[in-house]
């Protein structure tokens, strides 16, 4: 594979599939991420330069992407947990907020929240409660967690997770806020362990996948795409997560293991990315 370029130690790639993964338009590939200091520090008010240039690529991106869309509702997943699709959804609310528009962050990981920990928030009546009837949208939302940010958490852990997502009050939901917000993002629990967010993929523009390196398998990865295709939604974009910058310039084997789409065409930019 030809080097394309060297920038400092991090570096941000777009990057194309082969032919057998036509259905994986494009790859977002983010570098170095901090381990140690991602979590919890989703709301401070500037994130690392490289990290915010890395965010801010994937935002040009996925502006592009929905700028035909009628729906900016956008679900956020990945093949397997602790890929990092929680803090790319909270990092990318914040790049998406300083840009002037209004975000809705909707915690809908039922299973395992974590955004009240990303944002510093203390847990109250969330998505769950509201969706049994037993709390008011208007005042579970947190407004103003930064400027143009409002977050809904997930709320107390419900016996029926599934069921509530797929309900017509969810649906109504999404509904409502789409029209009081610019972009609402939906944070699901993986597309490869249960079903959550293919329920909630119907209702949104597509989705973005979270893959991580030499943690995520091609397999993995295919089954997720061809599951979020199945039911006729539309791939966003996968956004693939600690990438080295060695391994970005050269075919490695490992990389060609998990992620044979390593060997394609890359175009380098600088960035770097934190994990979930």
């Amino acid at each position: 594979m030809r080097r394309t370029s060297r920038r400092d130690s991090t570096s941000l790639c777009w990057a194309r599939c082969p032919a057998s993964s036509s259905r994986v338009k494009e790859v977002v590939s983010v570098a170095r991420i901090n381990r140690t200091a991602e979590k919890g520090d989703a709301a401070e008010k500037s994130l690392n330069f490289r990290i915010t240039e890395a965010h801010r690529l994937i935002r040009t991106n996925l502006l592009y992407t929905l700028a035909n869309a009628k729906s900016r509702v956008v679900v956020f997943s990945s093949a397997e947990p602790s890929a990092g699709k929680s803090t790319l959804c909270s990092n990318l609310s914040l790049v998406m907020a300083q840009s002037g528009a209004r975000v809705l962050l909707i915690d809908a990981d039922l299973r395992k929240p974590v955004q009240h920990r990303h944002f510093h928030l203390r847990k109250t009546d969330g998505l769950s409660k509201v969706l049994g009837g037993l709390a008011d949208l208007s005042e579970a939302i947190h407004r103003q967690v930064a400027p143009n940010l409002d977050v809904l958490l997930a709320g107390a852990i419900p016996p029926n997770p599934s069921e509530l997502l797929g309900s017509d009050r969810m649906k109504a939901l999404v509904e409502a806020v789409s029209k009081e917000y610019d972009y609402v993002f939906i944070d699901t629990p993986p597309v490869g362990v249960v079903a959550d967010a293919l329920v909630l993929a119907s209702l949104s523009a597509g989705v973005v996948l979270v893959a991580r390196q030499k943690q995520t398998t091609y397999d993995e990865l295919e089954e997720s795409v061809e599951a979020i295709t199945r039911i006729k939604s539309k791939l966003l974009g996968v956004v693939l997560i600690d990438v080295k910058e060695e391994r970005i310039g050269y075919s490695r084997p490992y990389v060609h293991r998990y992620y044979r789409y390593a060997n394609y065409r890359y175009k380098v930019a600088r960035g770097e990315n934190d994990d979930d």
